[in-house]
């Protein structure tokens, strides 16, 4: 029986996870790595292989540093799980005009949930992972996350989703190294190759980043559909035809395919009657929004009035922003007009570097 306790360590293959886990092991715990199959892309129709955290050469990697350093590994298949949320909110939320955080909301809904699962079943006092981020009991007694050492590499944002539960049970190791730490310890464990391996940005499930190829080979008939909506500017008047609302996100300026003879941006979507509004630059600067499905982490609630630091997508800079509760969510008040307000994406509030919490935005400008 180890003096630290027993762990169990999400292990995708990459380096992050594989020093999280030998991190531990050195450090005294007694680690179960685990591998979590979530997506099988080779059914997805978007190419010939499989790329970033589910194919088998990463689980294979995470066998051998389990079994080098003689600790018992897992492989778990979610990919039902998985499939049945992540995947359908992700199509469901582009269906209505919105662009959704998939990351955010595996971590919140199937990732920790599996892992918690397992680690009672294994009898594991805790569960572990390789993001740079921290967590922590504040003095209230509550359980939070603040933003790793390496503010390039921080991933508190996406985590705003968990409750207190999980954060009781997790470690993040990772939280207070930079990245070229993490790759100096990798080289240090022996695996020189992992310290030099390049990270995917992709999302899991779209390997080829071209979300708009998946959604025409999961919705039947898609294109069809929805080709030859209009492009409209804010007062109504057409522009243009498009190929279709669902291709089009918040704040996008590129692959418009329309000559206006001056830059144009998507600031707004109304999937009813497939129109896609452009503008200019300034007409996405908003200073309100409306978030719902609010999880908190440092605080049980909010005061009205309460300043945070409010982010509204992953490498958002932030800003500063009022907190006012309302029957259904949050009311968000910035101090300054903020650019590209998506509903479907994720809004984090900040105390410093610690997670307040987060919810999903639903709309800006409040009516």
């Amino acid at each position: 029986m180890s003096r630290k306790g027993k762990v169990l360590v999400a292990m995708s293959g990459g380096i992050d996870s594989t020093v999280t886990a030998l991190m531990l092991h050195h450090e005294g715990y007694e680690v179960v790595g685990i591998t979590m199959k979530t997506w099988d892309y080779a059914t997805s129709g978007g190419g010939h292989k499989e790329t970033g955290c589910c194919n088998l050469d990463s689980f294979n990697d995470a066998r051998a540093a389990a079994v080098q350093h003689g600790f018992p590994h897992f492989i778990l298949d979610i990919r039902e799980e998985f499939g049945d949320f992540v995947i359908e909110n992700f199509v469901e939320e582009y269906m209505a005009g919105r662009t959704p955080n998939p990351c955010v909301m595996c971590n919140t809904h199937i990732k920790w949930r599996a892992l918690l699962k397992r680690a009672n079943a294994l009898n594991c006092d805790f569960i572990a992972t390789g993001h740079y981020a921290n967590v922590f009991r504040a003095g209230n007694g509550r359980y939070t996350i603040s933003k790793g050492l390496d503010e390039t590499k921080d991933q508190s944002y996406v985590l705003w989703g968990l409750d207190q539960e999980l954060l009781s049970r997790t470690i993040m190791p990772l939280g207070k190294y930079r990245k070229t730490a993490i790759r100096q310890m990798a080289h240090d464990y022996g695996y020189p190759e992992l310290a030099k391996k390049s990270e995917s940005y992709e999302i899991c499930f779209v390997p080829d980043n071209d979300y708009r190829g998946f959604l025409k080979r999961r919705v039947d008939g898609l294109e069809a559909n929805v080709a030859g909506g209009w492009f409209t500017d804010k007062h109504g008047k057409k522009l243009g035809q498009h190929k279709g609302y669902p291709f089009y996100t918040i704040g996008q300026r590129k692959g418009l395919d329309i000559a206006l003879g001056k830059p144009a941006y998507v600031t707004a979507i109304d999937p009813s009657t497939n129109t896609v509004v452009l503008g200019d630059e300034g007409d996405l600067a908003q200073n309100d929004m409306y978030v719902t499905k609010i999880n908190w982490m440092k605080y049980d609630g909010v005061t009205d009035g309460m300043e945070a630091f409010t982010k509204i997508r992953y490498k958002d800079k932030g800003a500063f922003s009022n907190l006012y509760a309302t029957e259904n969510g949050i009311r968000v008040r910035f101090y300054e007009h903020v650019k590209s307000i998506a509903p479907g994406q994720s809004a984090v509030f900040y105390e410093g570097d610690e997670v307040i919490g987060g919810g999903v935005i639903q709309r800006g400008q409040l009516i």
